[in-house]
């Protein structure tokens, strides 16, 4: 992949020629329902609707007010705004006018803007006059962005100016940032058409269609934010309900008011909607289907959220990276939609390696590695990254731990860098995790590598109690060996908090958890 400018030329061909990339873009859809069905709503946020008229004008306009600050085709802006239309209305004058835009999340802190600006080298950026509560001249200080467009601030023609052509299927549209759990993020390529094949993989899994409504939880700038906000209801010419900020009774309402039927959000957050008073007097009888993931989706929990709700709980497995390598779908059992991350699709050419050994066999412990269609064209001027994302034979990694049966479907294990080694020995934090999100007094769990002398490190749970609910550690310990846990799975430190840290994707900052873990053994 050329990532400068968008995908290799031949491999755009080929995945065209399959029927898997197509010629259209986001801009020529918006503009063919602003056409067709100009009064109908593309958005719906803050009891208002955005119509499709409303959003194809306001994409051109802004087009114009970037052109006119003298931006030229294939230069960056970046864009970082609270969740809302606004957001989707910028990225879509950006595409007409030929940039690229930097998506960032609202939840960054300073640091990571600065460091996503300066990384991709942009000359714009488009937000608030503060950004995490300080001027955005101060930010931009420390950075080589030299233009500084207010989001609400209205301006500029509707005609999209001869800076730049509007941007191809094919071309480099959008550098987003890995999650952050771990660090500074790197800045992570995207083509359109990467994200148009991931919407027909959605609508098989969700028999999706026109008549639907969305509602999507997640922040836009991240794949799942993207796929379920800007791309999949764009698509199919469906409403989609947005939220400024993520409130559980809040959002248990709009699902009622708006008679949602597919709804997208991270396990946090549907488990917080579960825990919400509220939802026993909702009605829910509207929604059929809920797309999670980002982190592990504990059984228990969203087999109650089908019963409490009547609809589905389905995921995708993949990365921002790699995009999707399995799914589940509506004819999957209950079974293999909340304990197996999907069947493997075929297009994404999925193995498990072991090292250099392809050890795909049924019933082996391997990564997950791809090529296909919905890849990303990899990191952003980073050599270095690259190299450590793809095998030197170009299958693209995900940095898991996954088995893979006989009937295709994959289970993940953990991640490579999210085990816990004690005395030799792996441990998968998700395993762990998953074991104490099954006791009763338990809400939301977390586990992370706490330093030891002797054994090199020893597991540490931070517990988000269950209501009034005051969890020991004896207590957490017999459940999970009750459950069939191994002796050195088990937690050796427990930290009861009222809530985990979020990265700005959507899952826990596991990085804060290990610092927080590190100065409690210090003042100890």
């Amino acid at each position: 992949m050329d990532g400068r400018r968008g995908a290799d030329p031949a491999v755009a061909r080929r995945y065209r020629e399959r029927g898997w990339w197509g010629s259209r873009t986001l801009s020529e859809v918006v503009s063919g329902h602003a056409r067709e069905r100009p009064g109908a709503p593309a958005f719906l946020c803050d009891g208002h609707a955005t119509t499709w008229a409303d959003y194809d004008r306001r994409g051109s306009q802004h087009a114009g007010q970037l052109t006119a600050c003298g931006l030229r085709e294939g230069e960056r802006v970046g864009v970082l705004m609270a969740d809302g239309p606004e957001v989707h209305e910028w990225y879509l004058g950006a595409e007409r006018a030929g940039l690229v835009v930097v998506g960032i999340g609202p939840r960054a802190g300073v640091a990571e803007v600065q460091h996503l600006l300066r990384r991709t080298a942009a000359r714009a950026l488009v937000s608030e006059t503060e950004v995490a509560g300080r001027d955005v001249a101060s930010i931009l200080a420390a950075t080589g962005v030299e233009i500084h467009v207010e989001a609400g601030r209205q301006g500029g023609s509707t005609e999209r100016g001869p800076a730049g052509a509007p941007l191809g299927p094919d071309d480099l549209w959008l550098l987003n940032s890995t999650s952050g759990t771990t660090g500074l993020p790197k800045c992570v390529m995207h083509s359109q058409n990467r994200w148009m094949y991931f919407d027909r993989l959605a609508v098989v899994a969700g028999d999706l269609s026109s008549d639907d409504v969305f509602m999507s939880l997640l922040p836009a700038p991240f794949g799942f934010g993207l796929w379920t906000a800007h791309f999949t209801p764009t698509l199919l010419g469906a409403p989609v309900v947005l939220v400024r900020r993520f409130a559980a009774g809040d959002v248990l309402r709009l699902l009622q008011a708006y008679r949602v039927t597919v709804l997208a959000c991270v396990s946090t957050q549907f488990l917080m909607l579960l825990n919400e008073p509220s939802v026993a007097s909702t009605d829910l009888s509207s929604l059929r289907v809920m797309f999670t993931g980002g982190e592990a989706v504990p059984y228990e929990r969203a087999a109650q959220f089908e019963e409490v709700t009547g609809a589905r709980v389905l995921q995708f497995y993949g990365s921002n990276e790699t995009g999707a390598l399995s799914r589940t779908s509506l004819t999957d059992s209950r079974d293999r939609r909340l304990r197996t991350a999907g069947r493997v699709i075929d297009e994404m050419q999925v193995r498990l390696l072991d090292g250099r050994n392809d050890v795909s066999r049924a019933g082996d412990l391997g990564e997950p590695v791809c090529r296909g269609p919905a890849t990303s064209l990899g990191y952003w001027d980073d050599d270095e990254a690259n190299a450590v994302l793809f095998t030197p034979d170009g299958w693209m990694r995900t940095g898991d731990l996954a088995t893979l049966d006989n009937e295709g479907y994959l289970t993940i294990v953990g991640r490579l860098s999210d085990i816990i080694i004690r005395g030799g020995k792996n441990i998968s934090a998700a395993q762990v995790e998953a074991m104490l999100m099954n006791h009763p007094d338990v809400d939301m769990a977390a586990a992370v590598a706490m330093p030891d002398p002797v054994f090199g490190e020893k597991v540490c749970a931070y517990v988000v109690p269950a209501g009034a609910a005051r969890p020991t550690l004896d207590e957490l310990i017999a459940h999970m060996l009750f459950s069939g846990a191994g002796k050195e799975m088990l937690p050796e430190h427990l930290v009861l908090v009222d809530s985990l840290p979020i990265a700005s994707g959507g899952k826990v900052a596991k990085a804060q958890l290990k610092e927080d873990v590190r100065r409690r053994l210090g003042d100890g």
